[in-house]
């Protein structure tokens, strides 16, 4: 069972089976990566908006997909994660190894892994507090004034979402 708790500026995601991700981003990666391979292959007689476009349907679509269940995952899946990101940035910008990957990153605007989560979570949220989100989903979110967070003129903007069934 999945269990969504927003505490301050953070939405987590409980999960009794760490297997699953593992699984899960192992399979990402490796598709990814593949995928990575054959683009390679070509990248020579792409334009740079049709590598753009091929790294973003093949590569980050992948990535972001159920993105903000992997909230709260180890540091080490998300650096594997963090890879793919790295290694499609390089190719990009026919870049090294060697060479730093941030500011190749922040030329692409793409955020690295755990705040690209955090961004899914929060733009996730807003559907959810907004009407924008599927029904069942956001049914299962309601705001409730966290006490513990009020301190002077930021008291109207702690809120929490809890799952409706957990216990206040």
């Amino acid at each position: 069972m999945l269990r969504l708790r927003f505490c301050g500026a953070h939405l987590h995601v409980a999960n009794n089976s760490t297997s699953v991700f593992v699984t899960f981003v192992t399979a990402t990666v490796k598709a990814c990566f593949a995928a990575l391979q054959q683009i390679r292959s070509i990248w020579r007689s792409l334009s740079l908006n049709a590598l753009l476009t091929l790294i973003r349907a093949l590569i980050v679509s992948k990535l972001d997909y159920c993105c903000s269940v992997l909230a709260g995952v180890s540091g080490t899946l998300q650096r594997r994660l963090q890879l793919v990101f790295n290694a499609a940035a390089r190719l990009v910008f026919s870049a090294r190894k060697s060479e730093h990957v941030t500011p190749l990153l922040q030329e692409l605007h793409w955020l690295k892994v755990p705040e690209r989560i955090q961004f899914r979570l929060c733009v996730l949220v807003h559907r959810c507090l907004h009407g924008n989100a599927p029904l069942y989903l956001a049914e299962t979110l309601h705001l409730t004034l966290n006490h513990a967070a009020i301190s002077g003129p930021d008291r109207h903007r702690h809120y929490s979402c809890r799952q409706r069934d957990e216990p206040l």
